[in-house]
């Protein structure tokens, strides 16, 4: 299949509102896929790359060829060019990768480059998400879409699913369930704004809910059979080799076979959870010494134990068997409460005690792998900070046209310092505004950026604050987001630098600068 006509359907169905229209644009493609380009096709069609590290970002981006006049790039081509790309190592490898990115775009029409790009980027906002895209393959496979779901919960890659439905059908699509050793994409919680509202939605008519304490560490997923453990993040990263601690650890637990949902982390000697990233740095050492900085597990959940899986189960059923399973030193503080009152002072506690938060979890709920399921809802503290806009990124994708990403900046004692860069939260009518607002205040417009006085003032929601060596201060926000401009305030009355520092401190941080 031709490059060109994944494009082409991308665009048709950036281009429309319809889900309908949306399922047959996708389910149309699909069916015109060969069977060794479908992994790779899922992939692109889902606004990903199939390849988890390309090693070429936005840099790589801003020298392209003119595009060619004429197609020829076949699925099958672009993705094996990226894998070629994503393969390079050692000296000259960022020299290597651009020079094949440059002939890959190279060898692409413009409608193809604008694929391309958003891929690279990761800004291909078209509307195909996996829900979308799991009706297609349904549609497309001449399945039932039951097979498809169900298929896709237990194994949480669209991208098998999809080639096992185009090549089986049906009973390939059966063959997918938990197996030990292999992991499942896990279930994620839904934001909601406080303990009230979370427990209005889960505790009905003071139905009783679990308020567990929400880590701030790596998620795990850990596999035992019989001696043999592996250890999974969210990202299905096989890190065994890094954690062997957490495999001892499983390993001494009354069952033959297991797998464990929860949280590691690294403690400080008084038992509070060190900064993200220190756990974060630890489980990415390949050679780090367990003795240095040991980490601890914390469980929550067990989605099989001695050959029963427990996944359709409630929660209420599986949180008894992993407390018959792990003991209580590893597992997540857990309080179970129908009171508001209650759940709110757990909240305050888990706060106090340096966690996250909390997630809420109905009782009744099963595990829904690899979905935000609505029987867990997370409730984090937010923190908020008035910085101004230094400058702005043109978007690609969808965002094409558009100043989309923020630089932000806190105010200094020699002007303002940059704190990361954000496109979340931003809606169709603020990328609009912005766009034009921006480029009124700019000082230099060039092809990927435009730099403007520092002078608007942008409200930013953000999880927390982390060390960065990129930017001057040494600090960065995390998961920063969009809230609202505000064009009441000036520039001279935005959040300072000190008041970032602040926040790092609290959260039990050492700022870097």
């Amino acid at each position: 299949m031709l490059f060109a006509e994944l494009a082409s359907t991308s665009a048709a169905v950036a281009a429309t509102r319809s889900r309908l229209a949306k399922v047959e644009l996708l389910a149309d493609a699909l069916r015109r896929l060969t069977s060794d380009e479908v992994t790779a096709g899922v992939a692109y069609l889902s606004g990903e790359l199939r390849q988890r590290q390309l090693g070429v970002g936005w840099a790589g981006l801003r020298e392209l060829p003119a595009p060619a006049d004429h197609p020829t790039l076949t699925v099958a081509a672009v993705d094996a060019a990226f894998a070629e790309i994503a393969g390079q190592r050692g000296a000259g490898s960022t020299t290597r990768r651009r020079t094949m990115l440059g002939q890959l775009f190279g060898a692409a029409t413009a409608d193809e480059q604008r694929l391309l790009s958003g891929l690279v980027a990761g800004e291909v906002r078209q509307g195909a998400l996996a829900g979308v895209l799991g009706e297609a393959v349904a549609r497309a496979a001449e399945v039932d879409s039951t097979a498809v779901r169900r298929a896709l919960l237990r194994s949480g890659d669209l991208r098998a699913v999809a080639a096992a439905a185009l090549s089986g059908g049906e009973p390939a699509l059966a063959e997918f369930g938990l197996t030990v050793g292999r992991p499942l994409a896990p279930m994620l919680a839904q934001p909601a704004p406080d303990v009230t509202e979370a427990m209005r939605r889960l505790a009905v008519d003071g139905a009783a809910v679990s308020v567990d304490d929400k880590l701030d560490g790596v998620r795990v997923q850990v596999h035992r059979d019989g001696a043999e453990v592996a250890v999974f993040t969210r990202s299905l990263d096989d890190i065994t080799d890094r954690v062997p601690e957490l495999v001892e650890a499983a390993r001494a637990m009354p069952a033959g076979s297991l797998v464990l949902d929860g949280e590691a982390l690294a403690l400080t000697d008084a038992g509070r959870p060190r900064p993200f990233q220190v756990t974060a740095s630890r489980v990415g050492r390949r050679a780090a010494d367990p003795a240095q900085l040991p980490l601890h597990p914390f469980f929550f959940d067990v989605l099989h134990a001695d050959g029963v899986d427990l996944l359709d189960e409630p929660a209420s059923a599986r949180f008894a068997e992993l407390a018959r399973i792990v003991p209580a030193a590893a597992r997540v503080g857990r309080r179970t409460t129908g009171s508001v009152v209650q759940a709110q002072q757990r909240f305050a506690d888990a706060v106090a005690g340096g966690q996250e938060g909390v997630v809420i979890k109905s009782l009744d709920a099963p595990y829904e792998a690899g979905r935000r399921g609505g029987g867990w809802l997370k409730v984090k503290p937010r923190h908020t900070l008035d910085l101004v806009v230094l400058a702005a990124e043109w978007g690609h994708g969808r965002r094409r046209g558009l100043l989309s990403n923020l630089h932000l900046g806190a105010a200094g004692p020699d002007g303002f310092v940059m704190l990361g860069k954000t496109f979340k939260g931003l809606t169709d009518a603020m990328l609009a505004w912005q766009t034009e607002r921006l480029q009124q205040l700019a000082v230099d417009s060039g092809r990927y950026l435009v730099r403007v006085r520092p002078e608007l003032v942008v409200e930013v929601a953000f999880d927390g604050v982390q060390t960065s060596p990129r930017y001057p201060a040494g600090l960065a926000l995390r998961f920063a987001r969009v809230l609202r401009y505000r064009e009441d305030k000036p520039a001279a009355e935005a959040d300072t630098i000190d008041t970032v520092r602040e926040i790092w401190r609290a959260s039990g941080g050492e700022p870097a600068g």
